[in-house]
């Protein structure tokens, strides 16, 4: 049971990733925020880049070890007890170890996923689910990209939009079991080939239960599942069904009606909107229908 409070022995991280020249395990994560054991052979350099955001902060306690920083053409050691950090950062800032170190590395934005290797293992996968289908690859990063305008109008917190990117992304996952003759049927499919298609949330499901992100599982299980039950694999209604999935669930039937198929063609976004407003209540959250018309009206869509 999760009572939000945590506790870890000394081998104990959510995930390690390893590196010719060292290691870093994600200890802990929160609200957007995560704490890395990094641990870096000796002469070895490292580079501090500019964040995409003047928001992110980066900060490094020295447990063991000794470092080199050059700065502004002056060196500083620093040795264990001694801290440094970046925000708002303009240029690169570059360190040498001297000895084998061991650091504390806070970040107040997510970095870890850059590194992991169970998130490279399922992009790979996902990459090989759009050369069987090269329509899923843009359509991953168009309902992650509308899911995330949804979150942001709905006011989620900066873990759930992160659950939620990384679900949009991988939502689809599950397709990669599907043979390639029924990904890419022209015609309508028969009984037991859409039985095979209700698979894959569950499919998808099950593959992403190694990861870190908490939940991301149970959100890509539950994408498919419609308010009045009417959806797949569990026939969830109403509260039943995370939120999260309930955002999928309309960015991902806006884009499916919005883009052309091996077995029909596009709709206008309007369209769209209209059959999305028309079900909303019945198969689509309200709130989540509303959110999404507004982003689409300030971007001048409809």
């Amino acid at each position: 049971m999760n009572t939000g409070f945590y506790i870890g022995t000394e081998n104990d991280s959510l995930e390690k990733s390893v590196q010719g020249s060292g290691s870093l395990n994600l200890l802990g994560k929160g609200d957007g925020a995560e704490v890395m054991l990094q641990r870096i052979k000796a002469d070895k350099t490292v580079f501090i880049e500019p964040g995409e955001s003047s928001e992110l902060m980066e900060f490094f306690y020295i447990l063991d070890g000794t470092i080199e920083i050059e700065r502004n053409d002056q060196k500083t050691i620093l040795k264990r007890g001694d801290y440094f950090y970046s925000h708002n950062l303009k240029q690169t800032i570059q360190f040498r170890t001297k000895t084998d170190v061991a650091l504390i590395y806070f970040t107040t934005q997510p970095v870890f996923y850059y590194l992991s290797a169970t998130i490279k293992e399922l992009t790979a996968l996902a990459d090989r689910v759009s050369e069987k289908d090269r329509y899923i690859l843009e359509h991953n990063r168009r309902v992650k990209d509308y899911s995330l305008k949804i979150a942001g109008k709905l006011n989620l917190s900066k873990e759930r939009s992160e659950n939620l990117a990384f679900a949009s992304m991988f939502h689809d996952l599950g397709k990669i079991n599907i043979p390639d003759e029924i990904l890419n049927k022209p015609g309508k499919l028969t009984a037991e080939e859409f039985e095979m298609i209700k698979k894959h949330p569950a499919d998808g499901s099950k593959l992403v239960q190694r990861t870190y992100y908490e939940g991301i599982a149970e959100i890509i299980y539950q994408h498919h599942e419609r308010l009045d039950g009417s959806g797949y694999p569990l026939g969830l209604k109403g509260d039943e069904i995370l939120l999260e999935a309930k955002i999928i669930a309309v960015a991902d039937t806006y884009d499916a009606m919005t883009t052309d198929r091996a077995y029909r063609l596009r709709v206008s976004p309007q369209e769209a909107v209209d059959e999305l407003i028309r079900l909303k209540g019945i198969y689509y959250d309200e709130k989540v229908v509303d959110a999404f018309v507004q982003v689409l009206k300030e971007e001048n869509i409809i």
